[in-house]
């Protein structure tokens, strides 16, 4: 199988996990993209009903809408069921690097109200250690450059997420800062001198974070329980 049916196979196979009734946290990228197509095509079908859809990205809202999933706003719901969500990589220890599509904020903020959290990736993105995907730094624009010097003082080899020529925005209209790490020996430590860093709002560093991961491998998805 290609990348494209391994993400196709694992985003319809997570959809057997929401049941009528839940408030679905609805995640970002292009695994999640086959996910929400086809609990779009069971919504409409009548085969799941009253599911309520809190979303991670402006994107994932427009195609929710356009499927017919009624879409709430966090805020307005007290609660999240399960969230559903993709990953760039996946260490043997189920910690996380998420972020490449641009919603690390809003995912995380998601997952944190929510009662069960699955990943859905395809084989290619399980890793022993994390780090060589690029590491996603959200930082608000102001005084962006000096976070961006401190963070090359510090040897991270930081680049900034563009957007043709122009630095990328978040749905929150903030910069990204990707750190070329190559391998990650400490996640945790890592994470907390990064978010302590004043103009650094949030990192793509997932940590502790899932229950579920369900993998799209040759011979069918694969299911690995976390926690």
């Amino acid at each position: 199988m290609n990348q494209d049916e391994l993400k196709a196979q694992t985003g319809k196979e997570s959809v057997k996990y929401i049941k009528s009734g839940m408030i679905v946290g609805l995640g970002t990228g292009s695994t999640v993209r086959y996910m929400v197509d086809e609990l779009g095509k069971q919504v409409q079908a009548g085969n799941l009903t009253d599911i309520i859809g809190v979303t991670t990205s402006s994107r994932t809202t427009k195609q929710a809408e356009s499927l017919g999933i009624t879409i709430k706003n966090l805020d307005d719901v007290d609660h999240i069921d399960l969230t559903i969500d993709g990953a760039d990589e996946i260490s043997d220890d189920f910690q996380g690097i998420k972020g490449g599509g641009g919603a690390l904020l809003w995912e995380k903020i998601v997952a944190n109200a929510s009662n069960k959290v699955m990943w859905i990736v395809d084989q290619s993105k399980l890793v022993h250690k994390l780090g060589k995907f690029p590491l996603p730094v959200e930082v608000i624009p102001f005084g962006s450059q000096h976070v961006f010097a401190r963070l090359e003082k510090k040897g991270y080899k930081p680049s900034w997420r563009m957007d043709g020529d122009k630095k990328f925005r978040t749905d929150e209209n903030n910069y990204i800062i990707d750190l070329h790490l190559g391998e990650i020996n400490h996640p945790a430590a890592l994470a907390d001198e990064l978010i302590h860093m004043v103009g650094v709002v949030e990192t793509g560093l997932f940590l502790n974070r899932v229950n579920d991961v369900i993998v799209g491998t040759d011979d069918g998805p694969k299911v690995m329980h976390a926690r």
